[in-house]
């Protein structure tokens, strides 16, 4: 676990052409992705409220569609084992573009039920959007396979930050065809989800997955995702990067989710709370290249491992600052940091501890186990702060994170064990 990657030959010369071209169209579609998804970030909890009539559903969108990319994820990552990445893609844009259009109409009707069914098949984007960092890795040399990936998890940031400001616009389009100002920015994300669709379908030949299998032995079946689950189960390294991603991104959720609550309890303004997730967000991303990088240079487990280190320091800030806004800002930049090493390099070293034939199985495993994660913290969190308070819920979660890299580590000396016998 302590080597950066298996020994693998450096993408031929060919390859490297293709892989340039596919991060490139990666990012693109990234950025339409995330300015579509940006519409459902940003008025999810305000449509929950005003189409239920109650308060306490108004975090409902939100796990709905965070359930939805969980129920993509599989399905998706068995496409991309049977056809590659561009049908499986393409076809989660294209569920995520439909759900766009239910949920515009949904709003425009008021039907809540109407609306939270759009938010699951919109959850398709999400599921899509982790994918795509995965593809970034199909043809990449394993000297660079963390850089590569990092450039695509990066240009969500682009979406992220340029989605919610296309709210005006989007009730400008609904005024066109008539429908509530809250339904235009999702008929703008069906566009986008579509302009995505059609840059894959276009652009993304040859297909990097289908490349990237072309020299390995024929099979008469298609590898299936209990292939991917064996996979990462018999394999040290797969099983500590899944523990990792899933981990943080359960940490992250949980601690984000309820950090805008308690600093509104105690006194914070609207603005003050927006200005904090949009750090946290900055947090996340803007490093992701640096993360990247570290992770080919430094190696995979070494970044896991300074990730859940950092995990840790926020927690602690949370503990200490627990009555502080500065200090629950500064807490939530050094969540999003720790969480960009931890989720960059895991998600590369799960890439390198499984076979090509049966890395996109294994891969949807890790991505649907992290959608999972995400929703149950999200839940989780609210109950324990509800019965505990915000102190005991960064307590557990910097808990969680040092038992993490425990089993990292304890999993390594194992890998190296059972490498030093082969």
């Amino acid at each position: 676990m302590g080597v950066n990657a298996p020994s693998e030959s450096v993408a031929e010369p060919m390859h490297a052409a293709i892989q340039r071209r596919t991060v490139v169209l990666l990012c693109l579609v990234q950025v339409l992705g995330g300015v579509s998804m940006g519409g459902a970030l940003a008025l999810g909890a305000i449509l929950g409220e005003e189409l239920s009539g109650t308060e306490s559903l108004a975090g409902l969108p939100a796990t709905v569609l965070t359930l939805g990319a969980a129920a993509a994820g599989l399905p998706l990552a068995a496409l991309a084992s049977a056809r590659g990445r561009r049908p499986a893609l393409t076809t989660g844009l294209l569920v995520a573009a439909t759900g766009a259009l239910i949920v515009a109409f949904g709003v425009d009707q008021g039907r809540f039920l109407l609306m939270l069914a759009g938010m699951i098949a919109l959850g398709s984007g999400t599921a899509v959007s982790l994918q795509a960092r995965f593809a970034a890795t199909d043809l990449a040399a394993p000297e660079t396979r963390g850089r590569d990936l990092s450039l695509v998890v990066w240009m969500t940031m682009v979406g992220a930050v340029v989605g919610p400001a296309l709210v005006p616009l989007g009730a400008t389009v609904a005024g066109w065809v008539g429908m509530a100002d809250m339904a235009g920015p999702f008929l703008l994300g069906a566009v986008g989800c579509l302009c995505a669709a059609a840059v894959l379908l276009v652009g993304l030949r040859p297909d990097p997955l289908i490349e990237a299998n072309r020299g390995t032995p024929k099979s008469t079946s298609r590898p299936s995702l209990a292939d991917g689950f064996s996979a990462i189960v018999q394999s040290p390294s797969a099983r500590a990067a899944l523990a990792a991603v899933v981990s943080a991104h359960a940490l992250m959720v949980g601690v984000m989710a309820l950090t805008p609550v308690h600093t509104h309890h105690g006194g914070a303004s609207v603005t003050l709370v927006g200005l904090s997730i949009s750090a946290h967000i900055a947090g996340m991303y803007a490093l992701s290249p640096v993360m990247g990088v570290l992770a080919d240079r430094a190696g995979r487990v070494p970044v896991i491992l300074g990730g859940q280190a950092v995990l840790v320091v926020s927690c602690v800030l949370g503990f200490v600052f627990v009555d502080s806004q500065a200090g629950l800002v500064a807490a939530l930049v050094v969540l999003g940091i720790g969480w960009s090493a931890s989720t960059v390099a895991a998600s590369t070293l799960l890439t390198d501890a499984v076979d090509v034939t049966r890395r996109a199985a294994a891969q949807g495993v890790s991505d649907t186990s992290m959608s999972l994660a995400g929703a149950g913290a999200g839940a989780l969190a609210g109950v324990v702060v509800g019965a505990f308070g915000y102190a005991t819920l960064v307590l557990g979660a910097g808990t969680i994170a040092v038992v993490t890299a425990v089993y990292v580590v304890v999993d390594g000396a194992r890998g190296r064990r059972q490498a030093a016998m082969a």
